[in-house]
C-alpha cells in the first residue's frame, strides 16, 4: 500500500508518500509545496492542487491521509487550511482515491506514543520508523511522513472492522 500524507496549510503544504508491506514502511518521497503570499488565495489553492496531482501522478497512492484542522489555532487560519485541505481532497477525488483524516494527537500516539510529543520527537520516530539517514529537513515533511504512518498503521485495522461489522 502507498499512502500520500498532507500536513495541509495555504502557505506550506507538506507532504509524504510512505510504502506499507511485508511488515515493513519505508519513505518514497517527502517534501512541502510553497505558495507565496503575493498571490490570491485562488491562486495558491491552485498552485496546491496542481502539486498535489503531480504526487498522484507520480507516486499512485493506495490512499491519502490528511491531518485534521487544529481549532486552536486562529479563524484566518483556520479557514485557510481548510481550504487547502479541499484542495487536496479535490486532488484525490478526481483519481477516486480514498481520503481518511487523522488528529495532530492520533498522529503522534501512532508515531510517538504519546498524543503530547513535540515536532523534534516526532521528527525523530518518523526517521527512526522509516530508517531515514536523516530527519527531514522540514518540520512539514516530517508532519506529512508522520500522517502517512499513522495511515499505514491504522488503515489495516480499520479495514478489518469495516468487515467483520464494527464501527
Amino acid at each position: 500500500m502507498v499512502v500520500l500524507g498532507i500536513d495541509p496549510g495555504l502557505a506550506n503544504t507538506g507532504y509524504g508518500v510512505v510504502a506499507a508491506g511485508a511488515g515493513a514502511l519505508s519513505a518514497l518521497d517527502d517534501g512541502v509545496l510553497c505558495t507565496s503570499a503575493q498571490l490570491s488565495p485562488e491562486l495558491r489553492l491552485a498552485q496546491i492542487h496542481h502539486g498535489v496531482q503531480a504526487l498522484i501522478a507520480e507516486h499512485a497512492p493506495d490512499a491519502v491521509a490528511l491531518e485534521e484542522l487544529y481549532f486552536g489555532q486562529n479563524v484566518k487560519t483556520a479557514f485557510a487550511v481548510g481550504q487547502a485541505r479541499g484542495a487536496v481532497m479535490l486532488a484525490a477525488g478526481q483519481h477516486a482515491i480514498p481520503c481518511s483524516g487523522y488528529t495532530p494527537q492520533q498522529v503522534k500516539s501512532a508515531v510517538c506514543g504519546s498524543g503530547r510529543a513535540d515536532k523534534q520527537q516526532v521528527a525523530r520516530m518518523v526517521a527512526a520508523l522509516l530508517r531515514l539517514d536523516r530527519r527531514p529537513r522540514a518540520d512539514h515533511a516530517s508532519d506529512a511522513l508522520a500522517v502517512a504512518i499513522c495511515h499505514a498503521n491504522c488503515a489495516p485495522l480499520a479495514r478489518a472492522l469495516a468487515a467483520a461489522g464494527g464501527p
